[in-house]
């Protein structure tokens, strides 16, 4: 078996009578025009508790993209269950569901309602209802007890099932997906975690389950689509649902389903259910090929996890371990990820970097389902470059080639501009290629190279290893020439006295990954932020061998990784890496051969032995030029430092201002 990291994108060969992730494939007589799937997932797109025109927006564009079937956002079955502010309910979905089913049908597009309920695993917050689960057992993350559900409560649960059910049907819509999944109260059911009942929904877990898809059957009819969503294997053996009990389990319920989708995790590990690139592409295989063993062709069988490698996922389909691929994530990063596919450019995809920075967005401040290389996703209503060129091109320098002047040359040159890239460095990416030099964000480096080769594939001139200085910026406004600012940032000051000793910043760093040109001894990593790049630092020198130290302020290390879901592993991953970890603590002072912290809540100052401190702190912008062009166009880190979501954004939205002041000045 190849490793899941190792699964080239296409094939050299293709035998004959190979299914390709392209082709149609038909599920209760209805045929998708391709095997890839658009997953359900939090998007926070809703109006209220409504699919709103985003949604349409955002789904149509994935149908104009390939996707074979796209499952909308899992809507609660009832009102009582509102697990997140904007989590749609299905009672309120029906226009919502008709207007996508209308705008993703000319493409063929498969569309399901997804439809659920969280139980346990809910929120009381926004319902101000108790939660209703199979055993009053505490939600391991939020720590709220649930009422344990009654036998009657248990029959009109699943009169919601069906009546959300018909309610999709009426929409229009080619059927429903049921989500027996990681946050699922239908999985809690199935779990000894969970399900401490002694009545006949204890004894026999999965008889809630079995009601509610016969029960669906019939509010849809045979004639449309009935998925479900599996949770096999809650990475808990000791109670929860094991590899070898999900492979029984669905073995017994794929006759009652049209589809089947592979997943696992529970409450006891969210991190598991989306993680980031510290887990390899595709995890969850071995998983999907027992489960379709023991499936044994009585639905076809989805493959789920981390698929965001067209060669990986048609890998799955060749080697008989699916006969379906979910790419959500993909798809969010490219959303023409089928169609490019199906045209023979696998290259020109744009590459999921498995960040979670932007996508996942199941926290309090409600932001919206975007991505860092696409910005446009989830804002295909707006902000969004108009394709075709401009009537009047122009030439244009563009100086530096991280991510935002990238994209700037990029989205210009689209539009049939002329366009120059100068870069200082020796390669083009900026932060990203120092970012994708750490441990688990290494797929940031793919979206450096996405971005170069289709600058170069559009005709961007891209020079390397050169210096642009207010000289040649003046020459080129007066050849007439439009000049757009990306010069990146530099380091700021240091937040502490420096008397001493030696300070490294992370990108000297990256550029030594075995950390052989530090001088031995201990050191220490001073962690202002709190994101990434302190925990990676760390994780990178404990690997080298070297007595490493984390310093932060907060409570926990590594506080902002809470908003991409790896905080928990992380602290993990760092305890077991041998870290020392000096929470609530600052740096006051660097000396040779030691630093002085300072306890944040104290006062309590303590020295502690270092050779080397790694100062992760905040950058400022590098504005040289700037300062003698003030009036010049910026985007990026040469405004303000912060993420590469930014950087991208800021570098498209400049390219399309400077295009459209060329045409103004035209008119």
């Amino acid at each position: 078996m190849l490793p899941t990291d190792a699964v080239p994108h296409t094939d050299p060969v293709e035998p004959a009578g190979r299914i390709q992730l392209t082709d149609p494939v038909t599920l209760a007589g209805r045929t998708a025009p391709s095997r890839v799937l658009f997953g359900p997932h939090e998007t926070n797109l809703g109006r209220r508790r409504s699919l709103s025109d985003r949604h349409v927006a955002y789904y149509r564009r994935r149908a104009t993209g390939g996707a074979g079937l796209i499952v909308t956002e899992t809507a609660s079955v009832a009102a009582d269950d509102w697990p997140y502010e904007r989590a749609p309910l299905a009672a309120d979905c029906l226009d919502g569901w008709r207007a996508v089913a209308d705008a993703c049908r000319p493409y063929g597009t498969l569309v399901l309602a997804g439809l659920g309920h969280a139980g346990g695993q809910g929120s009381s917050a926004y319902s101000q209802a108790v939660l209703r689960a199979p055993s009053r057992v505490a939600d391991v993350v939020s720590r709220e007890l649930p009422a344990e559900l009654e036998h009657a409560e248990l029959g009109t649960l699943v009169q919601d099932f069906a009546a959300a059910a018909r309610l999709a049907a009426d929409a229009g819509l080619d059927g429903v997906e049921i989500d027996a999944g990681q946050h699922s109260l239908l999985r809690q059911f199935l779990s000894g975690l969970t399900n401490l009942r002694s009545d006949d929904h204890g004894t026999d877990r999965s008889r809630l389950l079995r009601e509610v898809l016969t029960a669906v059957r019939a509010a849809i009819g045979p004639g449309r689509v009935l998925g479900l969503r599996l949770c096999c294997d809650e990475l808990a053996p000791w109670a929860g649902i094991t590899p070898e009990q999900g492979a029984e389990l669905a073995a017994g319920l794929a006759p009652s389903v049209d589809y089947l989708v592979v997943v696992r995790g529970s409450a006891m590990n969210l991190s598991a259910t989306r993680p980031d690139g510290h887990t390899p592409p595709g995890f969850n295989l071995e998983l999907c090929r027992t489960v379709r063993t023991a499936v044994a062709g009585a639905a076809p069988v989805a493959l789920q996890g981390s698929v965001v490698e067209t060669g990986q996922a048609q890998w799955a389909l060749d080697d008989g371990a699916a006969d379906l691929v979910e790419m959500t994530r993909a798809q969010i990063a490219e959303p023409d990820l089928v169609a490019l596919l199906r045209a023979g450019h696998p290259e020109r995809i744009r590459p999921c970097v498995l960040c979670n920075q932007r996508c996942r967005v199941r926290d309090n401040r409600n932001p919206i389902v975007s991505c860092i290389g696409e910005p446009a996703s989830g804002h295909e209503t707006e902000d969004q470059p108009v394709p075709g060129r401009d009537a009047r091109p122009r030439d244009v320098l563009v100086v530096g080639a991280g991510p935002a002047g990238l994209e700037a040359a990029r989205v210009l040159a689209l539009r049939g501009h002329t366009v120059e890239l100068a870069e200082q460095a020796a390669e083009p990416g900026g932060a990203l290629r120092t970012a994708g030099a750490l441990p688990g964000r290494e797929r940031l480096a793919l979206l450096a190279d996405w971005l170069t080769a289709e600058t170069r594939r559009l005709g961007v001139t891209l020079r390397t290893g050169v210096r642009l200085g207010s000289a040649q910026l003046d020459a080129a406004r007066a050849a007439g020439r439009d000049v757009l600012l990306a010069t990146g940032s530099v380091p700021g000051p240091h937040g502490f006295d420096l008397l001493g000793g030696i300070v490294v910043r992370p990108a000297e760093l990256t550029a030594d990954p075995t950390a052989r040109s530090l001088p031995p001894g201990p050191v220490l990593v001073f962690d202002p932020i709190g994101d990434a790049v302190g925990v990676a630092v760390a994780e990178l020198l404990a690997a080298a061998g070297r007595p490493t130290a984390i310093v932060t302020q907060d409570q926990v290390v590594g506080t902002q990784l809470a908003l991409t879901g790896d905080l928990a592993t992380a602290n993990t991953r760092l305890q077991q890496a041998g870290v020392t970890l000096y929470k609530r603590r600052t740096v006051l002072e660097l000396h040779d051969g030691h630093a002085v912290l300072e306890d944040v809540v104290t006062g309590r100052k303590e020295h502690v032995e270092c050779t080397v401190l790694i100062d992760c702190g905040h950058r400022l912008p590098e504005q040289s030029l700037h300062r003698d062009h003030p009036g010049l166009p910026a985007a990026g880190d040469c405004v303000a430092p912060r993420t590469v979501h930014q950087a991208v954004l800021e570098g498209r939205r400049a390219a399309l201002r400077l295009a459209a002041a060329s045409e103004g000045a035209h008119r």
